[in-house]
């Protein structure tokens, strides 16, 4: 059993991750901005005979952050394991190139995970033990044309997590970094191009479950995309290019996202 801060909590891969981890016992703290669909998703797992508590939080506010820590700490103690579902993706093609746009997505996805980090981390280390879950994507293995500000926060997310990997491994807290494909969520549901290996909310929030459970320092679904993307990144930059030269650079629709952030 441990004390869990699952971010991105009240749809999509948090809200379906969420019971599947307080059915084995542990104690989730549910945070996301949407206080009314996060109290759904404790009402279920304290239906099912499982603790929960609801956090209201942005994780880009990161003074608000602390107080989310805080506040589960003061409920059930430190935060012994933080999974960082929280994300947000938008298209951006080069003709339509908005800072604004990727100054949000970064606050989001790459910010929003330190700012959570941060908070936790101190009680793990002198605790000597813990778990700390980023949820990237496999879309930050290589640039892809219409996504290339989505895909560099989850570039920054997957080594932002490995450089810590190597460092906390000795202090007893581990690091793990999830990187999905294609997942259906109320983000996917709104793009118009095509995913390739689209899985079921639930078959994904089994596979980030699973990841969880067994601490590996990277975990990759599913299996297809994870070897086209594997050979991918072994592509030359010329070779890579023209892979990707026909491939449609969406505009403005959001892209795939595991959570509310």
């Amino acid at each position: 059993m441990a004390i869990v801060l699952l971010t991105g909590a009240s749809s999509g891969l948090g809200a379906a991750l969420a019971p599947l981890l307080a059915a084995d016992g542990d104690r989730v703290a549910l945070a996301a901005r949407r206080a009314d669909a996060l109290e759904a998703v404790v009402e279920q797992i304290r239906s099912a005979g499982g603790e929960a508590l609801a956090v209201p939080l942005d994780v880009t506010d990161r003074d608000a952050v602390q107080a989310a820590v805080a506040q589960v700490a003061e409920v059930w103690g430190p935060v012994e394991t933080l999974v960082a579902n929280a994300g947000v993706g938008f298209a951006v093609s080069a003709e339509a190139y908005d800072s604004g746009t990727v100054e949000r997505i970064f606050a989001v996805n790459v910010l929003g995970l330190s700012h959570c980090v941060e908070a936790v981390l101190p009680g793990m280390l002198a605790a000597g033990a813990g778990h700390i879950v980023g949820v990237g994507s496999l879309a930050g293995y290589r640039g892809l044309p219409g996504s290339a500000p989505y895909c560099a926060s989850k570039a920054a997310v997957r080594l932002l997590l490995e450089g810590l990997r190597v460092e906390l491994r000795s202090k007893g807290v581990a690091v793990t970094h999830i990187a999905p494909g294609f997942v259906e969520t109320p983000l996917t549901a709104r793009n118009d191009f095509e995913m390739p290996f689209l899985l079921p909310v639930e078959e994904g929030a089994r596979h980030l479950y699973t990841a969880i459970r067994k601490r590996p320092a990277e975990y990759a679904f599913p299996w297809q995309l994870k070897t086209a993307m594997g050979l991918g990144r072994m592509l030359p930059a010329g070779l890579w290019d023209r892979a990707m030269s026909g491939r449609k650079a969406e505009k403005s629709e959001a892209i795939d996202g595991p959570g509310d952030g």
